[in-house]
């Protein structure tokens, strides 16, 4: 049996585990994060999740963080729902603890180097994956490499000035709360039943989507743009206004070429991490 790869997918309300073995990825495990507690209590948190997985003959583990890390050192430099946990680094403490390659990133560049080793995305060379939940995130894959950026910040589209505010404000689960009062979820069960203000909503968040398309549109021309997140799963309500305001963009064979795929993986989280063991050494960081 080949060696077994395991992916942590830390967020700052839990940390969820999984191991790859022989293709498939197994045994998933989730714990709280001690989001409040010390830079020492969360690390010691950390060590003995991976400790529960030492059963396994172990190649490697992979980390998905929601915030910027100095890939190379593998320096968490700050999370902002975990406020300890600012210029950690996290690397040198793991591998210290069990002389095992560790590889870090943000976990949006995880999620696209997810979905280009084990998803939807392994038909393109070049794409971008956004993950559209309560904020959101981007990464982006070149010729078949993650591309990180310095400080892992590349496709952070999120903090892109946008109408009054940023696309994260329009294109997450930020807008449904703000303009609808409502949980995108809750929302998507009222426009199926036909609810004209819910399917109002979607087909607002689809033209805002779309105007953050056209953005990475002109910057990459991506083959593919995978969506991720819980919202994903609500494609079929904004992907008319979506393309809609796609139909506007100045290059249209650019747009026939691009196909936008919304992901069939539930834990791409840990199947992006498990992917930085495989790929970070090929990272494009400049």
């Amino acid at each position: 049996m080949e060696k077994a790869i395991l992916g942590l997918d830390i967020g700052g309300t839990g940390i969820k585990g999984g191991v790859l073995i022989n293709g498939h990825l197994e045994d998933i495990r989730s714990i709280a994060t001690p989001a409040k507690e010390s830079k020492a209590f969360i690390l010691e948190t950390i060590a003995e999740f991976i400790e529960t997985y030492l059963e396994y003959d172990l190649a490697g583990i992979g980390i998905g963080i929601p915030g910027l890390v100095d890939v190379k050192e593998g320096i968490v430099l700050g999370l902002s729902n975990i406020p300890a946990f600012q210029h950690v680094e996290l690397k040198k403490f793991l591998s210290e603890r069990f002389s095992k390659p560790i590889f870090i990133n943000n976990d949006a560049n995880c999620f696209a180097s997810g979905v280009h080793k084990f998803g939807v995305g392994r038909q393109f060379n070049h794409l971008v994956g956004l993950t559209l939940g309560t904020g959101i995130g981007g990464g982006i894959v070149i010729n078949g490499h993650l591309y990180s950026g310095v400080n892992s910040a590349a496709g952070e589209w999120c903090s892109a000035a946008y109408l009054e505010h940023d696309f994260e404000h329009y294109c997450s689960g930020k807008f449904f709360e703000k303009y609808y009062q409502s949980k995108p979820k809750a929302l998507a069960k009222l426009a199926l039943k036909g609810d004209p203000v819910a399917i109002q909503a979607f087909d607002e968040f689809g033209h805002h989507l779309g105007e953050l398309i056209k953005h990475i549109l002109y910057a990459l021309a991506p083959e593919a743009i995978i969506l991720g997140g819980s919202i994903r799963k609500t494609y079929p309500l904004f992907k008319k206004s979506m393309f809609k305001s796609l139909s506007t963009f100045s290059y249209p064979t650019v747009l026939e070429r691009l196909q936008i795929l919304p992901s069939e993986m539930d834990e791409t989280g840990i199947h992006g991490a498990v992917a930085l063991v495989e790929f970070e050494k090929e990272v494009v960081t400049n």
